[in-house]
């Protein structure tokens, strides 16, 4: 009788996957890179709204473009003019 059933086998790798682990045998050269890789990143986001302001002056300046919300000022542009023609 197999210690392992066939999905047992077929989900390990992605169960190592999802919490961390490393899903096929490794030396211990490489896991040295996976610990390395694998520590958290404290505080890797700034905060949004410390950059929020300076970057909708650069965006006003045109030396930043947000294409993001270029798109989002399109899309309100198409809302207005559906809008109006509803009138």
């Amino acid at each position: 009788m197999s210690s392992l059933s066939e999905r047992a086998l077929h989900v390990s790798p992605l169960s190592a996957h999802l919490f961390g682990e490393v899903a096929r045998p490794t030396d211990s050269k490489s896991m040295k890179v996976v610990k390395l890789f694998g520590e958290q990143l404290l505080n890797w986001y700034p905060n949004h709204n410390t950059y929020l302001a300076p970057m909708e002056t650069l965006q006003f300046l045109g030396l930043y473009r947000d294409e993001h919300q270029d798109f989002r000022d399109e899309q309100m542009k198409g809302e207005e003019k559906r809008a109006a023609k509803m009138k």
